[in-house]
C-alpha cells in the first residue's frame, strides 16, 4: 500500500491527524458530517487511497462511542430498510476502487455530496416534517431509502464519505437530534465493520496503517466527550444547519482538493 509509516510523520503532520481523530469523535456524538473535515486532513497528509484505510479504524472507534452514548434512540425499521441498498453500494464502491484514481474519486464523491445537500435544502423548505420518521413506510419513502442507501454505501466504501449522505437522508426523513444520532451510530458501526474485509483485501489496511491508528485512536474519546457536551446545547434548527454546512464543506473540499 502506498502509505507512510508512523515514523515518517513529522510532529506537525501527527498533530493534524490527531486533530482529525478528535473531530471524528466530535462528529459521531454531535454534528454528523463534520468528519468530512477529518477525511480531507487525512487525504492531505497521507496518499488519498491509503488514507481511507488509516481512517476506517478511527471511525469505528468513534462509532463504538456513539453507540454507547445513543443506543436507546436508534430507529431500527429505518436501519433494516437501508442495509440491503447499502450493501449493494459497498459492492459498487469496491469495484470502483479497483480502477478509479484519486482525482476521479474526489470529484465523483464531492459532486454527490453537493447534490444531496441541495436536494435536502429544497425538501426541508418545501414542507415541515413530522417528529416521528414514519415516512419510510410509504412507497416514496422506500424508494428514497434505497437511493440514499446505495449512495451511502458507495461513498462510505470509496472514501469513508458516507456520513454526509446518510445525514441528509435522516434529516429529510424528519429525525430529531437524538433519533438522528442513535440511528446513525448503529448504522455506521455495522457498515464500517463490514467494510474491513474489503479494505484489507484491497490493501488499504495493513500493519503500517494499524500502527498509525494505535497512536491516533486515543484522541477520539475527548472529541466524543466534547460532542456529547455540545449536543444538548445545540437547538434543532442549528443542528440541521450545521449538518448541511459540514456536508457542503466536505463536498467542496473533495472537488477542489
Amino acid at each position: 500500500m502506498n502509505t507512510m509509516t508512523l515514523g515518517h510523520l513529522s510532529l506537525a503532520q501527527f498533530a493534524a491527524l490527531a486533530l482529525a481523530a478528535f473531530l471524528v469523535g466530535f462528529s459521531k456524538t454531535a454534528v454528523s458530517g463534520a468528519n468530512t473535515v477529518s477525511l480531507a486532513i487525512f487525504a492531505a497528509i497521507l496518499p488519498a487511497r491509503a488514507s481511507t484505510g488509516v481512517l476506517l479504524p478511527i471511525l469505528i472507534a468513534g462509532d463504538v462511542l456513539a453507540v454507547l452514548t445513543y443506543r436507546r434512540h436508534a430507529h431500527w425499521p429505518t436501519l433494516w430498510r437501508l442495509f440491503p441498498a447499502v450493501a449493494a453500494g459497498v459492492v459498487l464502491g469496491t469495484v470502483f476502487l479497483m480502477w478509479a484514481d484519486d482525482g476521479i474519486m474526489r470529484i465523483s464523491i464531492g459532486a454527490i455530496l453537493l447534490m444531496m445537500a441541495a436536494v435536502t435544502v429544497r425538501r426541508r423548505r418545501a414542507a415541515e416534517r413530522e417528529a416521528e420518521p414514519d415516512e419510510v413506510t410509504t412507497r416514496s419513502g422506500r424508494l428514497k431509502a434505497r437511493s440514499y442507501g446505495v449512495l451511502g454505501g458507495f461513498t462510505t466504501m470509496v472514501a469513508n464519505a458516507g456520513g454526509p449522505v446518510m445525514s441528509l437522508y435522516l434529516l429529510s426523513a424528519g429525525f430529531r437530534k437524538l433519533g438522528f444520532l442513535g440511528t446513525s451510530a448503529f448504522f455506521f458501526l455495522i457498515v464500517n465493520v463490514s467494510k474491513v474485509p474489503f479494505s484489507v483485501g484491497l490493501g488499504l489496511i495493513d500493519g503500517h496503517s494499524l500502527l498509525i491508528d494505535a497512536a491516533l485512536v486515543l484522541f477520539v474519546l475527548p472529541g466524543a466527550l466534547v460532542g456529547r457536551w455540545a449536543v444538548d446545547r445545540i437547538n434543532q434548527r442549528l443542528f440541521e444547519h450545521l449538518v448541511i454546512a459540514a456536508t457542503v464543506l466536505g463536498g467542496l473540499q473533495l472537488l477542489l482538493g
